[in-house]
């Protein structure tokens, strides 16, 4: 399994129109394969959308694209709206071999970390000790890593209720020593975050 993740940055005030259209237009596309998460930013980088893709592969992605495309419907027709579009093939972490549908936010905060190359497996392991504890707290979404676009680069999305819930988690987790895990602190390069919503489409909410 892979993700494909499509980051557009929007024109201003433009959101609610471009996810009206998306929405529309996603009726005929889900026909073919249907999207993993919608996700619209509200803390952080403004006037982005992130929309979510798995495939089994890369062919079954272009096999699914192709015949996605051929409807007059798809894709979107929201390109007056776009400034900037970022296409990424992700690969999730053992630990979450893919997204879950249903209500788990409405708070999803999305970790962005740069991290040295080939330290990617001392993560998985330092988290997959760790995992298990932290998740009694609240759970974990994804988390997954580049394969094809900006290389060495970690995503983790953590759901909450509101963004007081995540700071009372975060202090928690902390405190008790549970979170982040130890180590590794030396692996990372660069590190962002960014606070979103799910369009009304989104299978996660």
């Amino acid at each position: 399994m892979l993700y494909e993740v499509r980051t557009y940055r929007l024109k201003p005030r433009s959101q609610n129109e471009v996810m009206k259209r998306f929405g529309e237009a996603y009726e005929d596309r889900k026909q073919h394969s249907e999207i993993s998460a919608f996700f619209y930013s509200d803390i952080g980088p403004l006037n982005e959308i992130i929309h979510i893709w798995p495939y089994q592969d890369l062919t079954d992605r272009t096999e699914t694209r192709a015949k996605a495309a051929a409807s007059p419907n798809w894709p979107p027709h929201i390109s007056e709206f776009l400034d900037e579009q970022l296409s990424e093939i992700f690969i999730p972490f053992p630990f979450t071999p893919e997204f879950k549908t249903g209500n788990f936010g409405p708070v999803f905060e999305w970790r962005s970390y740069t991290i040295k190359p080939h330290s990617v497996g001392g993560i998985q392991e330092r988290w997959g000790a760790q995992l298990e504890a932290r998740e009694k707290l609240s759970p974990l979404l994804m988390g997954m890593t580049t394969e094809i676009g900006p290389l060495n680069k970690f995503v983790h999305i953590w759901p909450y209720e509101s963004l007081n819930h995540r700071a009372e988690v975060r202090a928690e987790a902390a405190a008790k020593g549970i979170w982040p895990p130890k180590g590794g602190g030396d692996e990372l390069i660069q590190q962002e975050n960014k606070i979103l919503y799910s369009a009304p489409f989104s299978p996660i909410q």
